[in-house]
């Protein structure tokens, strides 16, 4: 039976190689029911799942309730807005009531940096980080690296240069971690004030000139500005950023050959990413949406113990 070498997927960082390789080839058993007339197999049709989001999303909850669902598991969908949480409900009470429910499986979201582990060592059930704070973002990671996999062959060799908002943003961190762990060789580009101090620590290189990454790079992966978790100023505006470092036509025709063009979304058109690239032939931004419900059913799937895949 394939399986993972952790009960839980809470960060990126906690997953060795094969991990990730067992996840990327069960994603593409996954991919392959999702192309078919009747998108659905019986696999979790005995599993409960509460997807628990302390912060707003919409493509992230979205695609796992989808996900979810084509596994034919029952879900619980929880959001702290209107809930007991706004009467002053601990997280770990609220998690207890669910799971005194008979809940198999949480995927949470949540604005608290280590919230995920912080339940993990209180609760038995498997625990699906969905985002948390300004840490990781395991699954988008997994689908952006699989997405990679999927146009370019392999990720191994590769370089990826991850744009934007670096500070604030979780996808950058689980990518960092994920596209190092497969052989890519990655370099983060912004503004200095939003440029973390000691990333390259992390073994990544700093190139705060948007065209020379751009031109090292084989992929860009676009990140938003986070403006709702930057608690001072630290650009003058966005069209002084949109001008320094925004991704448009005109910058891509001038390098030499093709990149590919990546976003988590949302996008902000016109601030880090124009309209005729973001729907340009280079990107493969709807390909990530696409790939996030087969790579988030592979990790419910692997996380859930169950046996082999008879119906697929």
């Amino acid at each position: 039976m394939m399986s993972l070498s952790v009960k839980h997927l809470l960060g990126i960082k906690e997953l060795n190689t094969q991990d990730i390789e067992t996840i990327f080839r069960t994603a593409d058993n996954f991919k392959q029911v999702l192309q078919r007339p009747i998108k659905k197999v019986p696999t979790l049709r005995d599993t409960t799942i509460a997807n628990i989001f302390f912060e707003n999303s919409t493509r992230t909850r979205i695609s796992f309730e989808l996900a979810e669902k084509r596994l034919s598991a029952d879900t619980i969908n929880f959001s702290a807005s209107g809930s007991s949480v706004s009467k002053g409900e601990t997280l770990i009470d609220t998690v207890n009531n669910i799971l005194a429910m008979k809940v198999d499986m949480v995927v949470m979201r949540h604005s608290a940096s280590g919230a995920p582990w912080f339940l993990a060592n209180h609760i038995d059930a498997s625990i699906i980080n969905a985002g948390d704070g300004i840490n990781e973002h395991p699954t988008q990671a997994l689908l952006d690296a699989f997405s990679i996999r999927e146009r370019l062959g392999e990720v191994k060799g590769k370089r990826v240069a991850i744009l934007g908002d670096i500070m604030h943003s979780r996808v950058a961190l689980s990518n960092i971690y994920c596209l190092q762990k497969l052989g890519a060789e990655v370099v983060v580009s912004g503004p200095p004030t939003l440029i973390p101090k000691h990333i390259q620590d992390l073994g990544v290189k700093v190139e705060y000139n948007l065209k020379k990454a751009l031109e090292w790079c084989d992929v860009a992966n676009v990140l938003r500005i986070q403006l709702e978790r930057q608690h001072k100023p630290l650009f003058s505006t966005l069209r002084e950023y949109a001008l320094y470092y925004g991704v448009n036509k005109s910058m891509l025709d001038s390098i030499e050959r093709d990149i590919v063009i990546m976003h988590p979304g949302p996008i902000n058109r016109g601030v880090e990413l124009n309209s005729d690239v973001a729907d340009s032939k280079q990107s493969i931004i709807l390909d990530q949406v696409e790939n996030g419900v087969a790579i988030r059913m592979a990790v419910i799937y692997l996380l859930s113990g169950k046996p082999e895949l008879e119906a697929i």
